[in-house]
C-alpha cells in the first residue's frame, strides 16, 4: 500500500515562465484573432498567435484574489493560446498529474507563501517552495478521473449554454436590429436610426424600474459574511463568470446590514448591469438578492420584458454613453437610467418572448445542474484530495 508522501511543489513540476511574453492593451488590439490571451485569472482577449500549444496549468502571479481566494487561482489551460507574465506556467515533470496539482492549489491555505499588501504576489521562488502530499501518479490520476468527470460535464453544459445564448442573441438582432420580421412595414427616423412605425425611443428608466445597489462600510467587517443562508451581495467580479443567471456571490451582507443601510433587495428575474469600471457586464438575478453601487438593477415585471431587456443590454453600445475619453469613469447611475434604448411595444415583446423563453429556460436549467454537480464534486473533494475515500494514507 503505497503511503501519499511530502514534496516541495518544484520537485514535481517544471515552471516555463521564461516562455512568457507580455503584450500591452495597444499591442493586442492589433493583433485580434481567435487564440485565448490568459492573465493570472483566466483569459482577457483573444490574439492571432499563440506560444503555447498542449496541456498547462496556469497559477496566478499576482493580484488581490491570491489573498482573498474568492476565485481558483488554478486553471488548466489546453490547446494554442499565449500568456502573459501575470501567471506562472507549469507542466508536470513526470512526477505529477498537473490536474491534481490544480486541484490541490485551489484548496489550499497560501497565506504563508503569498508576499505584498498592496499588491499581493506568490514570486516563482515561493511556488517552487510549497508544501505539497501528493500519492503516486496512479492514484493522482484515479482521484483526477472521478474529479473531472463533474467538471467535464459541468464544461459540456456550459458550451451548450454558450450556443444558445448565441441563438438568442441572433433571433433579438434578426427582430430589433436588422428588424427582419417587419420589413414591409412602414419606418421613421429617431436618434438610434430607423425603426418600425408605432416603436419608441425612450429613456431605460421609461421600460422598467432601476435602482442602484449600496455598499456597508468596509471598515467595519460585522456587515459582511461568507455564509449563504446571508443576503447574496454581487459585486462586478461576480458577474465576471457566473453566465446568463447569477445565483450566488463570493460576499454575503447580514439581515442587520440590510436593515441599518436601507439596502434594497431586487427580486429574481430583475437584470443587472455592471456601469463603474467595468462597464456592460450583464446577468439575470435568479433569486432574490443585492449588489454594489457599481450595479444597477432592472426591476422587470416578467420573464417577457427580462429576456428582452438581458439581451438589448448585452448588444448595447456603452461607448456612445461617455462624456470623456475614459467611458469607465465617465457614466453615472444617472446616465444608465436615461441612457436611450429601443422599446417595441409590450406586445411586440411578448410576441419575441414566445420566440426565446424556451432557450433561457434551458440555460436556466443547465445552470442548475452545474449548481449541482459543483455540489457534489466539491463535497466529495477534500476527502479525495486527503487519501480518506482512497485505500492509501495521506501525509
Amino acid at each position: 500500500m503505497e503511503e501519499w508522501k511530502s514534496y516541495r511543489l518544484g520537485d514535481v513540476i517544471n515552471v516555463l515562465d521564461y516562455k512568457r511574453v507580455p503584450l500591452s492593451s495597444k499591442e493586442r488590439e492589433s493583433r485580434k484573432g481567435v487564440y485565448p490571451y490568459y492573465g493570472a485569472q483566466g483569459i482577457i482577449d483573444y490574439i492571432n498567435d499563440y506560444i503555447f500549444d498542449g496541456e498547462y496549468l496556469l497559477i496566478a502571479e499576482d493580484g488581490e484574489n491570491l489573498k482573498s481566494q474568492k476565485q481558483n487561482i488554478a486553471q488548466i489551460a489546453r490547446g494554442k493560446f499565449w500568456v502573459n507574465n501575470h501567471a506562472h506556467i507549469v507542466e508536470s515533470n513526470g512526477k505529477s498529474d498537473i490536474r491534481f496539482i490544480c486541484y490541490l492549489l485551489n484548496r489550499m491555505d497560501l497565506s504563508g507563501y503569498i508576499t505584498g499588501s498592496a499588491q499581493p504576489k506568490l514570486n516563482q521562488a515561493n511556488l517552487l517552495a510549497m508544501e505539497v502530499c501528493l500519492p503516486d501518479l496512479a492514484t493522482q490520476i484515479r482521484i483526477v478521473g472521478l474529479l473531472s468527470s463533474f467538471d467535464d460535464k459541468i464544461a459540456i453544459n456550459n458550451r451548450i449554454n454558450h450556443n444558445l445564448e448565441e441563438q438568442a442573441q441572433a433571433l433579438y438582432k434578426s427582430w430589433f436590429v436588422e428588424f427582419e420580421p417587419f420589413k414591409n412595414g412602414k419606418f421613421v427616423d429617431t436618434e438610434l436610426g430607423m425603426i418600425p412605425e408605432g416603436w419608441n425611443v425612450v429613456k431605460a428608466e421609461e421600460i422598467c424600474p432601476i435602482n442602484i445597489g449600496k455598499t456597508p462600510p468596509r471598515k467595519e467587517s460585522k456587515w459582511f459574511s461568507t455564509n449563504v443562508k446571508d443576503n447574496t451581495w454581487v459585486s462586478i467580479s461576480d458577474m465576471s463568470d457566473c453566465g446568463t443567471y447569477i445565483n450566488a456571490s463570493s460576499e454575503n451582507l447580514t439581515n442587520e446590514a440590510i436593515s441599518k443601510f436601507n439596502i434594497a433587495i431586487v427580486p429574481a428575474g430583475s437584470v443587472l448591469l455592471s456601469f463603474k469600471l467595468t462597464i456592460g457586464r450583464v446577468a439575470i438575478a435568479n433569486k432574490d438578492l443585492t449588489t454594489n453601487e457599481a450595479i444597477a438593477r432592472f426591476v422587470t415585471d416578467g420573464p417577457a420584458l427580462t429576456n428582452y431587456l438581458y439581451l438589448a443590454l448585452k448588444d448595447y453600445d456603452y461607448s456612445k454613453l461617455g462624456s470623456t475619453s475614459s467611458i469607465a469613469t465617465a457614466v453615472n447611475s444617472k446616465i444608465i437610467k436615461t441612457m436611450p434604448m429601443l422599446h417595441p411595444g409590450i406586445e411586440v415583446i411578448k410576441e419575441f418572448a414566445c420566440v426565446v423563453d424556451g432557450i433561457f429556460e434551458e440555460i436556466r436549467k443547465r445552470q442548475k445542474e452545474n449548481r449541482i454537480l459543483a455540489g457534489i464534486r466539491d463535497s466529495a473533494l477534500p476527502r479525495l484530495m486527503s487519501g480518506e475515500c482512497l485505500p492509501f494514507k495521506a501525509c
